[in-house]
C-alpha cells in the first residue's frame, strides 16, 4: 500500500546545556551557529490498517545530544493515525542539534501526512483462478524537509515567578489585539484601574512604580493614547516578561514589578508582515545585506482615528503613531554593532472656536547604540549607550520635556555549568525642563504652580548589580544578588543598598517548589507614568518595597502547566495619591508619603494559546492597606478578585476563535465631607458592583506561499458592552471593535 510521509520542522528548542546562565543574556554572542537536527534514517511509517482517507498528525519530539528520539507527544492528529506516527517515530535518527559545533538537546514539531493508499489495478486480461494477483510492496516512505519557519532559544532558565507570553500566544490572544505588552492584565498579580486602560497595580504597587523595559532600554509607557495598541509594533517583541517582584539585579530604581519586552533577534533573510485595521494600519520589514554580516529592519504604525472621529465627533481629534528602526553589522565573528531607535505620539485634542486645544499630547523617542562582544562561548559583554527625549503637554498650562543620556555594560560569564555571573554598570542623566506658552500670564496662579512643580533640574542615576547563579545539583538552583544605587537631585543625594534573592528547588520531575525575596528602591514618582512629568522631589527620601514571594510550578497532564504563588509586599516612603485617596484631599502633584502593604495569593494554568486547543486560568486573591494618620484603611483601588480565562481552539480549514472571560470585584467607595480644616475623604465600608467583560477573536488564514500567508480578524474586547463603575460612577462601556487584514512573509 502506497502512502506519503511529509515532514516539516516548524519549532526548535535548544534546552539548557553546560555554561548556559539561567537568566537571558542581554543579547545573542554575535554568530553563534545553531544548526537544526537532521534527519539520518527514513522514516517508514506504514498506512494504519482499516484507516480511510488522508490526515496530518503533528508530533512534538525531544531529540538528545546523540540523535535518539527521547521523547514524544501528539500535539493534533485522530486516531489511528496519532498512534501509528507516535510508534513510528520512536525508532527515527538524527544528527543532532548543535549550539557552535556542540551537541545540544533540541525539541521539534514533526509532521506526518498519510495518504490513503489506492487499490492495486487489476489488468483486463483474465487470471487464473490458482494464480491471483499480487499487491506491490509498500514503497519507502518519501520524505520532503522544509526550513525552520520558527526558531526559539531557550537555553536559559526564567526567573523565578516570572510570568511570560510569547508573540505567537498574543496573536491568540482575545481582546490584545495581536500586542504582547496588551497580555500583561491578563497575567496573575495585574490590578486594573479601569477595564481596558494601560495603568494597573501590580502585587499593590501603584501604576508609577512599575517598570517599563525594551531590550534593555528604559521606556516611559506601554500603550497609545485612548485605548490604543501598544507603542512598539508587534513584530519586533519576541516575548513579554511581567516580574511581579523579587526580579534580576539588573532591573532597578522601581519599587513595583517590572515588564521587559525582549525584542526579536535580528534575521539576515527578507521577511515581514503588516496589518490593516479599522483605525490604523502598521507594517515591519527586515532584510540582510553584506552577504549576511548586517541587517536592517524597519517598522511602525499609523492612525487614521481622526479621520473616522471627524465624522462622528467633529472637535475631537484623537492620532498616534510610532516608529521603529534596527541597523546590525557583525564587524567580526566576535563583534556585532547594533542601533536601536524608536518612538510614538500621542494626541489627544478638542477644536474650539477654530482653535485647536490640547488635552493630552506625549511623544518619546530613543536611539540605543551597543557593541556586543563573544570573549567566548561562555563569556560575553554589552556596551551601550542610550539617548532620548520625552515630552508632554498637559491641557494649554505647560509643557515638560526630559533629556535622557545613558549608558550601561552587562557582563555574562559561566565558570562552569554549576556557577556562572551575571554584572553589570548603568549610569543614566534626565534634564527636566517645561516651557510655558507665550499666551499664558506668567504671574498666574496657574503658571505660578507650574513654575513651583516644574522647576528646570538634573537627576541622575548610577548603579552597579550582580547576581550569581549557582546550581550545585539539577534540582537545586540559587541566585543571590544585589544591587547598589546613588540617586541624586541637584544637591540632594540618597543611597540604595537591593539585596536579592531567587531559587527554584526540583521536588519530582514535574514539580518545583520556587521562591523570590528582595529590596528595592526608587526616586519618587508621578502617580502614572507620564513622559518628562515627574514633579516630585528627592529631599523626602525614596520610595523603599520589600518583596516576598513562595509558591510551586506543576506540569500537569496533557501538556498544562500551573503556579500557585503566595507573596507579601511592604511599601514605606510610597508616593501613591491614587491609593491613598481614602483620607484628606491629596494633591497629585505634590509629594506626599505613606506606607502601605499587599498580600495574597495567585494562581496561573496554562496550556500554551499556539496550540490546536490551548487556554489559560489567571486568578489573584489579594488586600492592599494604606496607612494614613493614625489608622490603615484599605486602599483605594484594592480589589479582593482580579480573574480571567481565556479559551483559543483551531476549529479546521485554518479557521481560529478565541475568548477571554474576565471578571474583577469593586473598589471601596468613598465620601467626601467638607469642613473648617478642608475636605475629608472617608471609606463607607462599601464597594463599587463587579465588573465583567468578554473578548472574543475569530480568524481565517490562508497559506498563499509556503513563507507567505494572510489572515482575516475579527476581535472584539468588551462585546458585551458592560459598563464599570467607579467610585459610584458609571464609565464606559469601554469597548474596542477590530476588523482587519494581516499578512507577512
Amino acid at each position: 500500500m502506497k502512502h506519503r510521509v511529509a515532514f516539516a520542522l516548524a519549532i526548535l528548542t535548544i534546552a539548557p546545556g553546560v555554561g548556559a546562565a539561567p537568566d537571558p543574556a542581554p543579547a545573542p554572542a554575535p554568530k553563534v551557529k545553531l544548526v537544526a537536527p537532521k534527519l539520518l534514517t527514513t522514516p517508514d511509517v506504514p498506512y494504519p490498517e482499516g484507516a480511510k482517507g488522508d490526515a496530518d498528525v503533528v508530533l512534538r519530539l525531544v531529540i538528545d545530544e546523540t540523535g535518539a528520539v527521547a521523547e514524544v507527544v501528539v500535539e493534533s492528529g485522530v486516531e489511528p493515525f496519532a498512534a501509528r506516527a507516535a510508534q513510528g517515530a520512536k525508532i527515527f535518527r538524527f544528527a543532532p542539534a548543535t549550539r557552535d559545533g556542540v551537541p545540544m538537546k533540541a525539541q521539534i514539531r514533526y509532521k506526518l501526512s498519510f495518504t490513503e493508499p489506492k487499490a492495486p489495478v487489476v489488468p483486463d486480461a483474465p487470471v487464473a483462478p490458482e494464480s491471483p494477483p499480487k499487491k506491490p510492496a509498500p514503497k519507502p516512505a518519501a520524505i520532503k524537509v522544509e526550513e525552520a519557519t520558527e526558531l526559539e532559544v531557550v537555553g536559559d532558565k526564567p526567573a523565578p515567578t516570572v510570568s511570560t507570553f510569547s508573540r505567537a500566544e498574543v496573536r491568540e490572544l482575545p481582546g490584545a489585539f495581536g500586542d504582547p505588552f496588551r497580555a500583561i492584565e491578563s497575567l496573575p498579580g495585574v490590578t486594573p484601574i479601569v477595564s481596558g486602560l494601560p495603568f494597573f497595580y501590580v502585587r499593590g504597587a501603584p501604576p508609577g512604580n512599575v517598570g517599563y523595559f525594551l531590550d534593555g532600554v528604559r521606556v516611559p509607557y506601554l500603550y497609545h493614547v485612548g485605548l490604543g495598541p501598544s507603542v512598539i509594533h508587534p513584530g519586533m517583541v519576541d516575548r513579554v516578561d511581567l516580574y511581579p517582584g523579587g526580579y534580576p539585579s539588573r532591573f532597578g530604581r522601581f519599587a513595583g514589578g517590572i515588564v521587559s519586552g525582549e525584542a526579536t533577534a535580528p534575521r539576515a533573510t527578507a521577511h515581514g508582515e503588516g496589518n490593516l485595521r479599522l483605525f490604523d494600519a502598521g507594517a515591519l520589514v527586515e532584510t540582510g545585506f553584506a552577504g549576511g554580516r548586517g541587517t536592517v529592519l524597519l517598522g511602525g504604525r499609523y492612525s487614521y482615528t481622526a479621520a473616522i472621529l471627524s465624522l462622528i465627533a467633529k472637535d475631537t481629534i484623537l492620532d498616534y503613531r510610532d516608529f521603529q528602526a534596527r541597523v546590525t553589522y557583525d564587524v567580526t565573528d566576535r563583534d556585532r554593532l547594533t542601533a536601536f531607535g524608536f518612538g510614538a505620539y500621542d494626541l489627544l485634542a478638542q477644536r474650539q472656536q477654530g482653535a485647536i486645544a490640547t488635552i493630552f499630547g506625549s511623544e518619546f523617542y530613543r536611539l540605543d547604540l551597543r557593541w556586543d562582544h563573544s570573549f567566548s562561548k561562555t563569556s560575553t559583554v554589552r556596551f551601550a549607550t542610550t539617548f532620548g527625549f520625552d515630552q508632554t503637554k498637559l491641557g494649554e498650562t505647560r509643557n515638560t520635556q526630559d533629556r535622557i543620556v545613558g549608558a550601561r555594560v552587562e557582563l555574562r560569564h559561566a565558570f562552569s555549568g554549576k556557577l556562572a555571573l551575571r554584572a553589570g554598570l548603568d549610569q543614566t542623566f534626565d534634564s527636566y525642563s517645561a516651557t510655558r506658552p507665550k499666551y499664558i500670564d506668567p504671574e498666574s496662579p496657574d503658571a505660578l504652580r507650574a513654575e513651583q512643580l516644574f522647576p528646570p533640574r538634573t537627576d541622575s542615576g548610577s548603579g552597579a548589580w550582580a547576581d550569581l547563579v549557582m546550581t550545585p545539583t539539577p534540582a537545586i538552583e540559587v541566585t543571590p544578588g544585589v544591587r547598589v544605587d546613588l540617586f541624586r537631585q541637584g544637591s540632594t543625594s540618597r543611597a540604595a543598598v537591593d539585596p536579592r534573592l531567587s531559587a527554584r528547588f526540583k521536588v519530582s520531575e514535574r514539580v518545583k517548589i520556587i521562591h523570590a525575596y528582595g529590596l528595592a528602591h526608587q526616586a519618587p514618582s508621578f502617580v502614572v507614568p507620564i513622559p518628562g512629568l515627574s514633579p516630585a522631589t528627592l529631599a523626602n527620601g525614596l520610595q523603599t518595597a520589600w518583596q516576598a514571594a513562595a509558591g510551586v510550578e506543576a506540569a500537569l497532564p496533557a501538556e498544562f502547566n500551573a503556579t500557585a504563588t503566595v507573596f507579601h509586599n511592604a511599601f514605606f516612603g510610597m508616593t501613591d495619591a491614587i491609593g491613598t485617596s481614602a483620607g484628606r484631599d491629596r494633591d497629585p502633584l505634590q509629594d506626599q508619603r505613606t506606607r502601605g502593604r499587599a498580600f495574597g495569593f495567585e494562581l496561573f494554568v496554562r496550556r500554551r494559546l499556539s496550540k490546536r486547543i490551548g487556554g489559560f486560568i489567571s486568578y489573584t486573591l489579594s488586600r492592599s492597606t494604606r496607612d494614613l494618620g493614625e489608622g490603615t484603611v484599605l486602599a483605594s483601588f484594592d480589589r479582593t478578585h482580579v480573574g480571567s480565562a481565556a479559551l483559543a481552539y483551531d476549529l479546521g480549514k485554518r479557521w481560529r476563535f478565541g475568548s477571554k472571560f474576565t471578571f474583577y470585584t469593586g473598589i471601596p467607595r468613598t465620601t467626601t465631607t467638607t469642613t473648617a480644616a478642608g475636605s475629608v475623604t472617608t471609606l463607607t465600608g462599601e464597594r463599587d458592583p463587579a465588573f465583567y467583560r468578554i473578548d472574543v477573536r475569530l480568524e481565517k488564514r490562508w497559506q498563499l506561499t509556503e513563507t507567505a500567508w494572510l489572515s482575516f480578524v475579527a476581535e472584539m474586547l468588551n462585546v458585551t458592552l458592560h459598563k464599570e463603575t467607579i467610585s459610584g460612577i458609571e464609565v464606559g462601556p469601554v469597548a474596542i471593535p477590530s476588523l482587519g487584514l494581516e499578512g507577512g512573509f
